[in-house]
């Protein structure tokens, strides 16, 4: 459709017929000024959303893995299992990429998305970054079922398991916030 509209406004041009190809523009692919704010989520609001959705990436249904996993895994294996604080793909293992959970907007912000719980979804970072503003029509993407905690928990449980076992990593912040909200929603 949109293509043939651009179709349709570009043979007004050829016409000399500026008016009506911008007056074609305005009624059938209006631009749309949304103003975008900066969204930052609670670790909180992203576990709840992690949990609800089974730890699954709900654009391809592939398993993700609790992001304080992958933080203990490049601890303890620095050179085998890379981090870098800005995701530097050079020096960043493959896997913060392709098995860290993020929240996206189903409907992005920018296309008139709002933050309710009902628009966002679990993803992949990788996917999240491919998605970008895009609509799931726009990409021909569909949503997968969420994910079942009893078969998949994204090794949370794990997790909580292996910081009790080797208190030590409780002194690195970054597991320390995520080992309290997972040992309040996982009891």
């Amino acid at each position: 459709m949109a293509a043939n509209v651009l179709k349709e406004v570009c043979n007004l041009l050829d016409l000399d017929n500026e008016n009506k190809a911008e007056e074609v523009i305005k009624r059938q692919y209006p631009f749309q000024n949304i103003e975008y704010l900066n969204r930052s989520y609670t670790k909180s609001k992203m576990l709840e959303i992690f949990l609800r959705d089974g730890f699954i990436d709900r654009y391809s249904g592939y398993r993700l893995i609790f992001p304080p996993v992958l933080r203990l895994l490049s601890t303890k294996f620095p050179d085998s299992f890379p981090f870098h604080k800005n995701w530097k793909m050079s020096e960043c293992h493959i896997a913060y990429w392709e098995l860290m959970p993020t929240i996206d907007h189903v409907f992005p912000i920018a296309q008139g998305g709002t933050d309710e719980g009902t628009n966002l979804i679990c993803t992949s970072m990788i996917r999240n970054s491919a998605k970008s503003n895009f609509t799931l029509e726009q990409l021909g993407w569909e949503i997968h079922s969420r994910g079942d905690l009893d078969e998949w928990d994204g090794l949370v449980h794990w997790f909580l398991n292996y910081v009790e076992k080797y208190e030590e990593f409780l002194q690195i912040e970054y597991i320390k916030q995520w080992y309290s909200l997972a040992k309040k929603k996982m009891g």
